[in-house]
């Protein structure tokens, strides 16, 4: 592997010249400083003795976590209100975020702020009366940001989840009253959410949300009240840039730690590797949902005890993702929505059942997901029900510690599904299911030969 660059980032980060990292694991200088310029290939003794001496992270490096990246780089420099004329190749982003990864990742925050900039405008010009021409709306980046965040610390919180550990949940409503002074009301009218009112210290809660549920809103508060401090300097970094920002990563926070108490990290690990991830086994043993099951096993990366690396997604029948969490590399696309052939949307016609579906990226890496459908009445008679399918998913090579791989065969071409990021990144031009081209590609029209066009042709 030529990996030049993220090694000398490494190295920078610790403090370390390249003399002393070499006498740490026992090669010359020169040797050091060729692989580092990429003169020569990081062999697998050295990557190892690396990883002993000074943490430099083997799976990193070979999961080229920088696929990510170059997504978002690609959307920077596509974006028309960038006004970059010449097309910039897939092969210069790729060296941009494997040589310069710092360039990379400031030339993805200024389009996002540069974005923000221009939504606010739009926003300014509206509330003056301005006509503005429908188009997509931009992001706000608060939530990129926050995913941002989350992203980087591979969805794992340790302080959140010690402090969790030792929290004895049933004893919650006393701990409340006792150290802050919180009466609990059990509210016949609440919809769906707490409310806290901080003038009478009194938490409201919906007496439709039961046992875990009920639990899983009093750790929030309590989270939010007993450990104040700790989710002021865990959000004190500088990629959140706002305090829309800061505010938004406390909240996801506070219900980081709330599922942490729900499911204790060393009781909840030792069980999803004796039932081998089996998520309807897991919800019933700890009386939680499937989706908080789903969610929790995508923050499982203490140091030493670490679970399968998962990514953990939910959405609608639109669409529409409002939940996505990474704890290693896979990219969620954030503009044009998700992959039609991922098998998240086929779990909505097949309720109660978990589908698995065995999915090649673009780039060649292959992967086991699991998804269900989940659903809730949010009111009595009538009224609409909250649907939405959650799934799960992990690198092949995770796949035989998973109870959903018996039966398939992981290592079959034939039986693998090409999905992809979402029609604006993704680039499988034969697709049958594209519905936009490629982020600044436009397709090649000829008059003379038919073509069923999945997508306008202009």
């Amino acid at each position: 592997m030529f990996v030049g660059a993220q090694l000398r980032r490494a190295r920078e980060e610790r403090g370390l010249t390249q003399a002393a990292l070499a006498r740490l694991v026992e090669i010359s200088p020169s040797y050091l400083n060729q692989i580092e310029r990429n003169q020569r290939p990081l062999t697998v003794p050295v990557l190892l003795r690396l990883n002993a001496a000074v943490g430099f992270d083997a799976y990193a490096v070979s999961e080229d976590e920088g696929a990510r990246l170059v997504s978002d780089v690609h959307i920077a420099l596509s974006d028309p209100a960038a006004g970059v004329e010449e097309r910039v190749t897939d092969a210069e982003v790729r060296d941009l975020v494997t040589d310069l990864p710092a360039v990379a990742k400031a030339i993805v925050v200024l389009h996002r702020r540069a974005g923000d900039a221009r939504r606010r405008v739009e926003e300014m010009a509206i509330g003056l009366g301005a006509r503005l021409p429908l188009g997509e709306r931009l992001p706000v980046i608060a939530y990129d940001e926050v995913l941002d965040y989350v992203y980087d610390n591979h969805n794992h919180f340790p302080e959140l989840d010690d402090a969790a550990e030792v929290l004895p949940a049933a004893d919650l409503p006393r701990l409340l009253a006792e150290r802050h002074g919180v009466r609990v009301v059990i509210d016949d009218d609440l919809r769906d959410r707490r409310r806290f009112d901080r003038a009478t210290r009194t938490l409201h809660l919906p007496r439709r949300r039961e046992g875990a549920r009920r639990t899983f809103q009093l750790a929030v508060q309590w989270c939010l009240l007993e450990h104040a401090a700790t989710l002021d300097a865990l959000t004190a970094v500088p990629g959140l840039s706002g305090d829309e920002s800061r505010a938004l990563a406390r909240v996801g926070l506070a219900n980081y730690f709330a599922g942490a108490v729900l499911l204790p990290y060393r009781a909840f690990l030792a069980a999803a590797e004796e039932t081998g991830y089996d998520v309807g086994l897991l919800s019933a043993r700890f009386g939680v949902s499937i989706e908080t099951v789903c969610h929790r096993l995508s923050t499982m990366q203490r140091p030493g005890a670490s679970s399968v690396p998962f990514f953990f997604v939910r959405v609608d029948r639109a669409g529409n993702i409002s939940k996505r969490h990474s704890a290693t590399d896979f990219h969620f696309s954030r503009i044009g929505g998700t992959c039609p052939l991922w098998n998240v949307y086929e779990a909505f016609s097949s309720p109660g059942r978990f589908i698995t579906q065995v999915a090649q990226m673009p780039d060649g890496r292959t992967y086991l997901w699991i998804a269900r459908a989940i659903g809730r009445p949010i009111g009595g008679f009538g009224e609409p029900q909250v649907q939405f399918a959650v799934a799960l998913g992990c690198d092949i090579r995770h796949a035989p510690r998973l109870v959903y791989s018996r039966g398939l065969a992981l290592s079959d071409p034939a039986t693998t599904v090409p999905i992809g990021p979402g029609c604006r990144l993704c680039e499988r031009d034969a697709c049958p299911q594209r519905a936009f081209p490629l982020v600044g590609r436009v397709p090649h029209i000829d008059e003379d030969r038919g073509r069923d066009e999945p997508y306008p042709a202009a």
